[in-house]
């Protein structure tokens, strides 16, 4: 199931006798779980009837016993395997003997019906091809929790907000994504906090980001690359001192993938037939607000001089890395890259 139907289900009332939380997203199965622990039980069936178990102190024995008990003057009890990921032999598979199953196995075919058995199994995913995860599909509730790729956060961001009754401009979503990455744990922690210093339902600005997060909304790599785009020498060699001045913020390393990921997307823009704005938007990964930009840097840019940038890129990267520069600092090497950049 996906994520908002579980959270629609639960909202309802509508409770499965067992979860399988996994992925590489924890976000997703934190929300999940915290849901099932807050609001499935009041807090006086909670005392007898609710149990937290981790993966480092149980085996899948104890928690079955959990799961096999009835509830106390409750409909349900509810219990919660966090770090499930670290139980022994949690997903193994039968044997060769039909009657020499694994315990979960045993379980999840005929589960106790008044009990909520949550699992939440981090970082991993199951095989899909085992037995197991085949009768996991068919009597519980599976969510694979996937990554999302940088492109996919604003749009998510946006959403975050929506479900609160903010908006946000799409160039501070970007801004967001830049200087946070793809951790939606931290994101949501750092929106929380913007919200609770802003008024109800309005709009997160640029503005309000660098004055609640910290994040400069001139000095950062989004505002590199549209400078970049526009040829504005000045402007980027103000951002460039400015990185200069914080390599700790900003190492010479991850200013040069960024301009990588940015010059792929006009190469891309360069080969594409179709250039409307939506076709642009979906090949390039980007929001259709910023089509403009690439359109005007393309304009810019040539392909030659495209395959120059990249090996230049290329070049300073080595460099970063101490090959043939014995001398010069990051600040230094980013001052070279940029100047032949723009040249």
């Amino acid at each position: 199931m996906e994520f908002n139907q579980i959270l629609a289900d639960l909202k309802k009332k509508v409770f499965h006798p067992v979860y399988f939380l996994s992925g590489e997203e924890p976000y997703f199965i934190d929300v999940i779980s915290d849901y099932i622990e807050k609001n499935v039980l009041d807090e006086g069936e909670k005392e007898f009837n609710q149990s937290v178990l981790y993966g480092r102190d149980v085996d899948v024995l104890t928690i079955i016993g959990h799961a096999k008990r009835f509830p106390m003057m409750s409909n349900h009890q509810v219990i919660i395997v966090k770090e499930a990921q670290n139980i022994k032999n949690l997903l193994t598979t039968e044997k060769s003997s039909k009657e020499d199953k694994s315990p979960l196995l045993t379980y999840i075919e005929n589960p106790q019906r008044s009990t909520v058995l949550v699992f939440c199994y981090k970082y991993k995913t199951i095989d899909k091809r085992t037995s197991i995860a085949k009768q996991l599909t068919k009597h519980a509730v599976i969510l694979e929790s996937k990554k999302l790729y940088e492109n996919q956060v604003p749009d998510w961001i946006n959403g975050y907000l929506k479900s609160k009754e903010y908006i946000i401009a799409p160039k501070a979503s970007m801004l967001l994504t830049e200087y946070l990455g793809t951790d939606l744990s931290k994101i949501s922690n750092e929106l929380d906090k913007l919200m609770i210093n802003l008024p109800a339902k309005s709009e997160i600005t640029g503005e309000a980001i660098q004055n609640n997060i910290g994040i400069s909304k001139e000095y950062n790599t989004f505002e590199l690359q549209n400078a970049i785009g526009k040829k504005n020498v000045l402007k980027a060699n103000q951002i460039i001192q400015y990185f200069s001045s914080t390599p700790k913020d900003h190492p010479l390393t991850a200013s040069i993938i960024s301009l990588y990921n940015y010059f792929c997307k006009l190469l891309i823009y360069h080969q594409l037939s179709d250039k409307s704005k939506n076709n642009v938007a979906a090949a390039l990964g980007v929001h259709p607000f910023f089509v403009g930009d690439y359109e005007r840097a393309a304009k810019n840019f040539s392909l030659s001089k495209l395959k120059s940038i990249f090996y230049e890129l290329r070049d300073y990267d080595l460099k970063s890395k101490g090959f043939e520069n014995a001398t010069a600092s990051e600040g230094d090497l980013l001052k070279e890259l940029m100047f032949k950049i723009l040249h």
